[in-house]
């Protein structure tokens, strides 16, 4: 009978322990469908990790960011709650190591890891990290990212689910000689892309047979090193398409807008520089054609969250054909947000926590009209090649309710060989196109870089030209406008043209750093209105002459570093406090100057009749002064060697690059900071002009230098793997 009871109880006990446990679990499962995110780890840096930790702390959630030893004081790790270091600079070492960002969210409690774009943003393996570990992935989910990553399936898919596709290859076959076939049957022009990634890397135009061999190998070999997956589809080139994308959402109970389009035709190198929202010229039909084409795309891979349809619309036919889906947040997404009113980022937080869309379709809205230029650390001259240095003068134009900066340095920041050369994206809004023209027009004008050559300069000419202003955009639109768009060095109109613009800024930087020395000289004088302040009194007193000074100012010429100008410069202090600036040319006749100091960098001046502000940048390197002014719409840079013959220094901010500056002929320099990732050839070898001799990397981006003439190789001591520097010697070709 004992025995019984014990049972009974013992029975009991376990079916009390059974119900616990159900309510533990219930409680758990309950708990986790409706836990809200209140911290979450960026796993990116730069503007766009800047830009979740904007919207994240509106919203009162805490954030982490993660960072390598290149970003340790960098802008999106002081705005952070917490940061944690990943490791050493290169992406696959910090950015790209998975479980060290998972291991990062643990420590931290961070509920949620928000991808941003690049780097993880689209790897579907490390989606289904996030969710073995309990973290939620702000992004589509695992299979959506597996089946659009993969350009390939993705094609399949949409043509299946009825959305229109570009004729090619997207099968599995890769060996180069069935390529090659396959490349027979589409036609040339052709266009050879990755499978995996995006950002125009490993994209070739192959325009004949002779081209293909080498460059599927090259667009192998770039995939590998920027997404970690070198197959390769095919597809007929489209000889003057538009880009068109449109941005779609979903959320976790079965709904998906558009929330219209975007037109990112304007690029270079197949990346993007100039996006804008809606596309122009375009009719409302063809745009709900688009648009719901881009909502059956989605709806085909069961879609939630942000996502982009990218479609390329063949401007002879007037068709459009879908290429890809980023599924991720995209770098122009702020033309968006300027068009519908909403954060998107703050919509995708929404979505991750389980909330259904916060509109319908018929409820977004369509408003104005919005641009974004991204501003880049890059030589133009040299095909926009990215640029390395330090930001020594940084003042983007002021923002307003029209006007975003999305960036992710401040002043005395470094942009490093390791990541992409992006400086900030401007972002305007206008009630018309027109309207937000002028605007971006007007704040491109005001956006002050120095210390790195970027393509400020480029925009403005971009954003100026007749065709552009008429939205007569395509993809090629920057090579059919060359002629326009790129200064001639060689023309003597555009030389004399340029000179002028550049004297007239050299008289008034003249005018202005000696109103700067004689304010700061007689400041720094003891007892401050001592007999020797008349020495540097308004003018400074001088016995039976004017006071009278001189400057000798290096013109720096964008488009030929080897053409660098001179300019010596007189300065006299004239009675009432001006100054008049001659420069001992015939057709200049002198220019008086009257100078107010408004702040550190800002003046006010009056010359030849013309009132205006300028601002004026100096710092030293060495022994010389770097000098750059924004005066109107103009911005020239000088320099001034301090103590020492001018000549055109290693200091210089636009480097020479192939055969130029105190470098034997025949001799080639890196035309970028990068590493060695292929040697092509062996010293001592012969070659032909244009051979390729070997390949660089830099910001995920390969160069191939070639040849400049016929002849032997010789010097070729770099090797696969090495770090070399913007002008750095890397070989000489010599006679035979």
């Amino acid at each position: 009978m004992a025995s019984i009871i014990r049972r009974k109880i013992h029975l009991h006990r376990l079916a009390q322990n059974h119900i616990l446990i159900h309510r533990k679990t219930l409680s758990s499962t309950t708990e986790k469908k409706t836990q809200c995110i209140e911290k979450i780890l960026i796993a990116n840096r730069g503007e766009i990790a800047c830009r979740i930790i904007r919207t994240s702390k509106r919203l009162g959630i805490r954030t982490v960011a993660v960072y390598s030893d290149a970003d340790k004081y960098s802008l999106h790790v002081k705005s952070a709650d917490e940061a944690v270091r990943l490791g050493p600079p290169p992406a696959r070492l910090s950015y790209l190591n998975a479980s060290a960002i998972i291991q990062a969210a643990i420590r931290t409690g961070a509920q949620a890891i928000h991808p941003g774009y690049g780097f993880l943003s689209e790897s579907a393996e490390f989606a289904q990290l996030c969710e073995a570990e309990g973290l939620t992935f702000i992004g589509p989910p695992a299979s959506a990212i597996r089946d659009m990553g993969d350009k390939s399936a993705s094609k399949r898919i949409m043509g299946a689910a009825g959305v229109p596709i570009v004729p090619g290859y997207h099968g599995d076959q890769q060996d180069i000689d069935f390529m090659k076939l396959e490349a027979e049957k589409i036609g040339y022009p052709l266009l050879i892309k990755p499978t995996h990634g995006g950002g125009g890397k490993g994209m070739r135009i192959v325009h004949n047979r002779d081209e293909f061999v080498e460059s599927f190998l090259g667009a192998q070999r770039e995939a590998a090193a920027s997404f970690g997956v070198s197959t390769i589809l095919l597809e007929k080139y489209i000889t003057r398409p538009r880009h068109i994308e449109v941005q779609i959402f979903g959320d976790k109970h079965g709904n998906v807008v558009h929330l219209y389009e975007r037109d990112c035709s304007v690029q270079r190198r197949h990346q993007k520089i100039i996006e804008e929202a809606p596309a122009p010229d375009i009719v409302n039909e063809f745009r709900s054609h688009l648009g719901d084409s881009a909502v059956s795309a989605a709806k085909a891979v069961a879609y939630n969250n942000a996502g982009t349809v990218e479609f390329i619309v063949d401007t002879d036919t007037g068709k459009f054909y879908f290429m890809e889906m980023n599924t991720r947040l995209q770098v122009e997404h702020p033309v968006t947000e300027m068009i519908v009113g909403q954060d998107l980022v703050e919509w995708q937080i929404r979505i991750a926590n389980g909330e259904p869309l916060p509109l319908s379709q018929s409820q977004v809205p369509l408003r104005g009209h919005a641009f974004e230029a991204r501003i880049y650390a890059e030589n133009v001259p040299k095909g926009f090649l990215p640029a390395t240095g330090i930001l020594h003068h940084y003042c983007p134009a002021p923002v307003s309710p029209t006007v975003r900066v999305e960036t992710g340095v401040e002043q005395g920041d470094a942009v490093s060989m390791h990541y992409d050369p992006m400086i900030a994206k401007l972002v305007v809004w206008g009630e018309s196109r027109n309207a937000a023209l002028i605007k971006m027009k007007d704040c491109l004008s005001k956006f002050q870089v120095a210390g790195l050559p970027t393509n400020i300069n480029f925009l403005q000419r971009l954003a100026n030209h007749w065709a552009f202003g008429n939205g007569l955009v395509e993809t090629h639109f920057i090579e059919h406008f060359k002629s326009d768009l790129f200064v001639d060095p060689h023309d003597a109109t555009v030389q004399k043209e340029a000179y002028h613009a550049a004297r007239f800024g050299a008289a008034l930087v003249a005018a202005c750093v000696c109103k700067k020395e004689q304010t700061a000289s007689k400041e720094s004088l003891p007892g401050g209105d001592s007999l020797l302040s008349l020495w540097y009194s308004h003018p400074p007193f001088r016995l039976h002459q004017p006071a009278r000074h001189t400057m000798e100012l290096e013109l720096d010429n964008e488009y030929d570093t080897s053409a660098s100008k001179l300019l010596k410069l007189s300065i006299t202090y004239c009675p009432e406090g001006n100054y008049f600036v001659e420069t001992g040319d015939s057709d200049f006749n002198g220019l008086e100057i009257n100078v107010l100091p408004l702040g550190h960098h800002e003046f006010r001046v009056e010359a030849d009749g013309l009132s205006m502000d300028i601002c004026l940048a100096v710092y030293t390197k060495g022994h010389t002064n770097h000098i750059h002014i924004w005066h109107g719409k103009h911005h020239h840079y000088f320099r001034q060697r301090m103590g020492l013959e001018l000549s055109n220094s290693d200091e210089s901010e636009h480097k020479p690059s192939f055969e130029m500056g105190s470098h034997p002929q025949g001799t080639v320099v890196a035309p970028m900071a990068g590493l060695v990732v292929k040697v092509l050839v062996n010293d001592g070898v012969k070659v032909e002009e244009g051979q390729p001799i070997l390949v660089l990397e830099a910001m995920k981006m390969e160069h191939i230098v070639k040849a400049p003439r016929a002849g032997n190789v010789h010097g070729l001591l770099v090797t696969t793997g090495q770090q070399v520097f913007d002008g750095g010697v890397l070989f000489s070709i010599k006679d035979d």
